[in-house]
């Protein structure tokens, strides 16, 4: 017996009915981002993995234990990414795009890898819909990145919105906040945990992520950062609350969030959603200074934020117009077919294949039926197509076709010239969200006694 193979753990397919859904997301997130000016680049699935050990940071968890790396056959260290901005980085620097009119706006969409256990909605190889601003001007920067952010989470249908965001300061204000903290937690000692030690050591500012009760316990003590800001990162971090507060954004300074990776500075932000529960957090980012420094270029602010796609679609709320669209834009093709196979004449195609090459022509996805009435129903409903067309006892231009609206139970009878139009509005994003689309389940006498 052959031997039967299955997806890599922590990996899963993502299947024709659930791709619909994604598709209709990311076109969202296309919509949303192109108003804000910012356009698609799309980077290798592997680097070098210098690039992420430096614009990640050794010390963070992402290079130290979860990387997928090997050497390849040029016995070259290379990395599948685990995150994108450095990649977007050195993108920005290898092809010059600090000679570009600033500030430079990327969004990306793709696949990224880390080695962690899978759970639910972490998955090894999981996906990111994210964007980076590069050469902006710091506060206001920060402030429209978050203002596209909630703009996209407010189109895919989230409400009670909040904005928790926080400062790090930026070199001056982290060095002498890392010192006082560092004083403080080495006093301390063994009430940490082993992680806690090596962070102590590597990169103190997580510690103030930790879930433990008892270390958290102790942070209640410890010194706030804000003690240590300069006023440099003091005005910038108004600035932003500021710009929030001007187009109505609701947010909380949350004194202890710090985010994962090292090359953040200044503002840091995460978006949650209060109606999710305990788990709502839904994505999150933060400025930098000095990355693209480090990565070759030359001093460049910049800000941007990762959404985890697959986690965004568990939480998407079901009445998001995204769900609507899953189902219209990218509903399968409309199925054409004869109830009568007719004897072709001499040169003449198929009726069939015919109708169905001009319904593509005219931009409507088609494929054509075969069989008994109720073998085509049953393809038609598995490849989720809006409708059905009959052709029956007829030449191209000879009557009217029979047309099962699947979506609503409707039937109507049309002359081929009427076909596209009719059938177009299945397949319009805009229409989708201009007016509400029918629902897809099917009416209950929508099976006649010949298709059951």
């Amino acid at each position: 017996m052959a031997q039967r193979f299955q997806a890599p753990k922590g990996t899963r397919d993502i299947l024709p009915a659930d791709s619909a859904l994604w598709a209709a997301v990311e076109a969202v997130a296309r919509a949303v981002f192109g108003r804000y000016g910012f356009r698609e680049i799309r980077t290798p699935i592997f680097e070098e993995t210098e690039l992420f050990a430096r614009g990640v940071g050794e010390s963070s968890d992402i290079v130290g234990k979860e990387m997928y790396s090997f050497v390849d056959k040029g016995d070259r260290n290379l990395t599948l990414r685990p995150e994108n901005t450095a990649a977007v980085v050195r993108a920005f620097v290898e092809h010059g795009m600090a000679r570009q009119p600033q500030p430079v706006k990327l969004f990306y969409i793709g696949p990224q890898f880390r080695y962690e256990r899978p759970q639910k909605g972490r998955y090894r190889q999981f996906h990111q819909i994210g964007a980076e601003l590069l050469g902006g001007k710091g506060a206001e920067s920060d402030a429209e990145v978050l203002l596209m952010l909630v703009a996209l989470l407010g189109e895919l249908g989230f409400r009670d919105l909040k904005v928790l965001i926080n400062t790090v300061g930026d070199e001056a204000s982290r060095s002498a906040y890392r010192e006082a903290l560092v004083g403080y937690l080495e006093s301390h000692r063994e009430k940490l945990s082993d992680e806690s030690l090596r962070r102590l050591s590597t990169n103190p500012l997580r510690i103030l992520d930790s879930k433990s009760p008892q270390e958290q316990e102790l942070l209640a003590g410890a010194p706030q950062l804000r003690d240590s800001l300069t006023g440099e990162s003091r005005a910038h971090f108004a600035a932003v609350c500021a710009a929030l507060q001007q187009f109505d954004v609701a947010f909380e300074v949350s004194p202890r969030l710090v985010r994962g990776l090292d090359y953040y500075t200044n503002t840091v932000f995460e978006i949650v959603s209060e109606g999710l529960g305990s788990q709502n957090a839904i994505c999150g980012g933060g400025a930098y200074e000095g990355l693209v420094e480090e990565l070759g270029g030359s001093p460049t602010y910049g800000v941007g934020f990762a959404i985890g796609e697959d986690r965004l679609l568990d939480v998407l709320p079901a009445d998001s117009p995204a769900r609507r669209a899953g189902l219209f834009l990218c509903v399968g093709p409309v199925v054409v077919t004869d109830s009568e196979r007719l004897p072709l004449k001499e040169g003449e195609t198929s009726t069939v294949f015919g109708l169905v090459e001009r319904l593509r022509r005219s931009g409507i996805p088609s494929v054509e039926g075969a069989g008994k009435q109720e073998k085509v129903y049953e393809r038609a409903v598995a490849m989720l197509s809006p409708a059905i067309v009959y052709i029956g006892e007829r030449r191209p231009g000879d009557g009217a076709c029979n047309v099962r609206i699947l979506a609503t139970g409707e039937r109507l009878q049309l002359d081929e010239s009427e076909l596209a139009p009719t059938l177009k509005r299945f397949f319009s994003f805009a229409g989708a969200f201009e007016s509400p689309a029918p629902a897809m389940s099917l009416p209950a006498d929508a099976v006649t006694d010949d298709e059951e």
